[in-house]
């Protein structure tokens, strides 16, 4: 039986794809792939919702896009962390361990 895809914590999706940006640039649909796979499928992130996530870390100054070929010779834009990005991303990293360590040390209870 096949299981539904978690849905997203509002605030987790700019920083999953900081965190697969961290492993080297990559263009919008193998950011999603990577994302599923490295979520064994429980996460996936819908075309719109990348993009918009996308254009606002470019915007915020935490990631930069430029024009390359994909693995299939076709146009695509690649994103890649700045230095800005790499050091947001860490701290927000570090925000989310710690939050997830709460939610843990309450959670053991049930």
């Amino acid at each position: 039986m096949a299981r539904d895809s978690l849905s997203l914590v509002q605030g987790t999706l700019d920083l999953m794809v900081l965190g697969i940006l961290a492993g080297g640039p990559a263009h919008g649909y193998g950011i999603a792939e990577q994302v599923r796979e490295a979520t064994t499928g429980d996460v996936v992130i819908q075309d719109g919702a990348l993009y918009q996530a996308l254009h606002r870390l470019e915007r915020q100054g935490f990631v930069d896009a430029e024009w390359g070929a994909s693995e299939n010779n076709r146009r695509a834009r690649y994103y890649s962390l700045t230095a800005k990005g790499r050091r947001h991303a860490r701290e927000q990293a570090d925000e989310w361990h710690r939050y997830a360590r709460a939610i843990g040390a309450i959670l053991k209870r049930v």
